[in-house]
């Protein structure tokens, strides 16, 4: 593997302490929630689907209701849409109600009720795309996947100095440094970890740089002193 991604892209070695000082910030920041408690590649996947557009503390309680009444592939596949629909009305957006049980049908017609292990076959099915594809292979199955988020996509903009267009999360240089980031020993700890990292600390207004563990090495910052 060459020193370097691409021009103008940090060196390799830039991204492994990235990773490590994000890691040792999750150990003491990270956030609970019941779908990072299980390793079920269904419950992490629609945990995923509910995610989208969607801010954590909401899905909790949606989630926990949902498996409560229909825990496996077989039940939310022989579900009734407005039963479904019920449950997910607190977290709006109704084309989710039939993604869901779409999705559902379709591993259970194609993969007898199992989980596909690449991201190939996760993103061949109804409302998978590329982050929750990663998400759920990286999160249930500990698989090298990368993910990409607009809050991922803005902190490798601060931290490496990434140019990106509005369309970030498909920027080739952002793909390459996430690659590299989920290559380490612990893929599942790590994008659970840059997950938080982003959300919480690298936050679209209201910096505060002083406090942040990468201040040291930060794109965003030294240009700014």
């Amino acid at each position: 593997m060459k020193n370097k991604l691409s021009e103008d892209i940090t060196s390799i070695k830039d991204i492994r302490i990235f990773r490590n000082k994000i890691i040792r910030w999750f150990h003491k920041n990270g956030r609970t929630y019941p779908w990072r408690e299980t390793r079920d590649p269904f419950k992490v996947l629609i945990a995923e689907m509910m995610l989208r557009r969607t801010k954590a503390d909401q899905v909790t309680q949606v989630y926990e209701r949902l498996f409560t009444e229909y825990p496996d592939v077989e039940a939310v596949a022989n579900a009734e849409d407005k039963k479904l629909e019920q449950i997910l009305y607190p977290l709006g957006l109704k084309w989710r109600t039939p993604a869901f049980a779409l999705v559902a049908r379709e591993m259970r017609e194609k993969y007898q009720c199992k989980i596909p292990e690449t991201r190939k076959k996760l993103t061949a099915l109804p409302g998978i795309g590329e982050y929750v594809a990663g998400a759920l292979l990286s999160i249930a199955y500990c698989k090298k996947e990368w993910i990409v988020d607009s809050n991922i996509v803005r902190l490798f903009k601060r931290y490496f100095g990434v140019k990106t267009s509005k369309e970030g999360r498909r920027n080739k240089h952002v793909i390459e440094i996430a690659k590299i980031y989920a290559s380490g020993k612990n893929p599942r700890k790590a994008n659970l970890a840059i997950l938080d990292f982003s959300a919480l600390v690298c936050t679209p207004r209201k910096l505060d740089c002083e406090k942040c563990p990468l201040r040291k090495r930060c794109h965003y910052l030294l240009s700014c002193s």
